[in-house]
């Protein structure tokens, strides 16, 4: 069995340990996560080895990513799990606080997040975004990393982060994680656990549709016409609601004047009964 990391509750003795770290003149890697880790998170950990001399995991579910009507009780937790994971995934530190130490009593101070954040996830998980940057930034003042580590799965989250690291002049360097997926091509998430044996044999359909209509887009397709071809195929899936395809600036997340010469990405965000998923790809 694989010896148990060591896991740091306050911000002293998280303190305690980077600073030692620092003395020694070695660079860290942060990898934000809300556990219930799969192999999507550990691919970051790997990642974030071959880029740091250290690396910390932060676990901690966030209450205020989370909308009044969203998943918070139900999300999914296994911290015991958890550690066996990033013990063999040889991760250093475990950053694992309580709610009440990340936002004490009194605690008012937020962080809105920038242009990225408007629409997309946006508009459908009001102030979902204003709570990831607010917890990230806390994240990197805490664990003052060098590098943190984000998968490209949550493309409008690092989007939004990179806009944030820039505007705050934060002293740390983004990096995209390729998402990790199943052989059937579903990425991995620690929401596909809500899924019905039915649904998820439906739900590779998503990476499917967006690939085919990302390909679409690259040879010179309509984009109106293939994001309403893309919505009609996942409707006949058996999709039962989807909040938005777009095809987008991969940099801005804004709408691109026009599909020529434009980096682009191709986002989604679906219904598989109560459960939502989402993923991207790059056209």
């Amino acid at each position: 069995m694989s010896e148990i990391i060591k896991v740091v509750r306050n911000l002293r003795d998280l303190r305690k340990a980077t600073s030692k770290w620092r003395q020694r003149g070695q660079t860290i890697a942060l990898v934000p996560t809300m556990g219930a880790l799969h192999a999507g998170h550990l691919a970051l950990v790997k990642l974030a080895r071959k880029k740091a001399d250290k690396v910390v995991v932060s676990i901690f579910v966030n209450p205020t990513q989370f909308g009044p009507d969203e998943d918070l009780s139900r999300y999914p937790r296994d911290e015991a799990g958890d550690l066996i994971k990033l013990a063999d995934a040889d991760a250093n530190l475990v950053w694992a606080p309580a709610v009440e130490e990340m936002y004490p009593e009194g605690f008012s101070v937020g962080v809105r997040a920038g242009s990225a954040a408007k629409d997309l996830d946006g508009a459908f998980r009001p102030n979902h975004f204003d709570g990831v940057a607010t917890v990230c930034t806390k994240l990197f003042n805490q664990v003052t990393p060098d590098i943190a580590i984000f998968g490209e799965k949550d493309y409008q989250q690092l989007t939004v982060l990179r806009q944030v690291v820039r505007d705050l002049n934060t002293p740390v360097k983004l990096i995209g994680g390729p998402t990790k997926r199943d052989t059937d091509g579903l990425a991995l998430s620690s929401r596909n656990a809500y899924l019905s044996e039915a649904e998820r044999r439906i739900a590779p359909a998503l990476y499917a549709v967006i690939s085919s209509l990302a390909e679409d887009v690259a040879n010179g397709a309509d984009v109106p016409t293939g994001i309403s071809n893309a919505k009609r195929k996942l409707i006949a899936a058996g999709f039962a609601r989807i909040d938005y395809i777009e095809v987008r600036d991969a940099e801005t997340l804004a709408v691109p004047p026009a599909a020529d010469g434009w980096a682009l990405r191709v986002l989604a965000a679906v219904w598989l009964g109560k459960t939502r998923l989402i993923d991207n790809v790059a056209v």
